[in-house]
């Protein structure tokens, strides 16, 4: 089976799998591991890879330049392959779903963001988000390398333990609010307007209804000890959900 990596930080991937069940695996020849420096997909001279986030805010986004790039290069060889976006927002990665992984018998692509966040439009460009679980790690290298460590577990050759889960609860107890930066209009997706407003009010409102719509739609089970005004929010929300299922947008979903 074979793993690619797109990270800004190579020497993370390649310093760990060289060595245990993951290292065995590679020089046995029934996995192999090929990693991208997303620095090398920039037209920037500097191999500059973020930018200031729109609407404002503390830290830096991951521009979607990059990422673009190096996906479309790593589609370019047509063989059927996976691509996973490494996110807190993303399924729940789990014994079950290594097990469904390696059974669709694909490559997988897993791409890792780092700093504040990643410009929401790469999500266009891959198959699924995918989260290790309810923490947060400064970036997704480590979550790459779980991934690759459960399912290469489970290729037939390969020896190794049963994957420990390990769950803590979110900082903030919600998912997070979709983040953009440049450039505000990349093949058509556009920056939601209310982040160039310059409004803080109605950017601090679009970002926490857009968080608890997030949570709504991935992990309800999140939704708790909630304050009276994000509960004013959520009742609008499911509203909302309501009159789109009646309407026939959407459809309903059974859990």
């Amino acid at each position: 089976m074979k793993f690619e990596v797109l990270t800004i930080f190579p020497e993370i991937i390649e310093c760990y799998i060289k060595h245990g069940v993951v290292g065995k695996a590679l020089n046995k020849g029934i996995a192999e591991v090929k990693i991208y420096n997303l620095r090398d997909f920039t037209s920037d001279k500097h191999k500059k890879v973020d930018d200031y986030p729109y609407g404002g805010g503390a830290g830096m986004v991951m521009q979607i330049e990059p990422f673009y790039k190096a996906i479309m290069h790593v589609k370019e060889d047509k063989k059927p392959k996976k691509l996973l976006l490494l996110s807190p927002q993303g399924r729940k990665f789990m014994q079950k779903l290594a097990q469904e992984f390696i059974e669709e018998n694909k490559g997988m692509v897993l791409i890792c963001g780092r700093y504040e966040g990643i410009d929401e439009r790469v999500k266009a460009f891959v198959d699924e988000e995918v989260s290790v679980g309810d923490y947060v790690l400064s970036g997704g290298e480590l979550a790459a390398l779980v991934i690759i460590d459960s399912i290469v577990r489970l290729i037939p050759g390969a020896l190794g333990d049963e994957l420990s889960a390990v769950e803590d609860s979110f900082m903030k107890g919600l998912l997070d609010y979709p983040h953009y930066t440049r450039p505000e209009d990349f093949k058509g997706m556009k920056v939601p307007e209310v982040l160039l407003s310059g409004d803080h009010k109605k950017i601090a409102l679009w970002r926490k209804r857009q968080a608890l719509k997030n949570t709504l739609k991935n992990r309800p089970d999140l939704l708790k000890n909630l304050s009276r005004d994000d509960m004013k929010i959520l009742k609008e929300l499911c509203s909302e959900i309501n009159k789109k299922i009646l309407e026939g947008v959407y459809e309903p979903v059974n859990n």
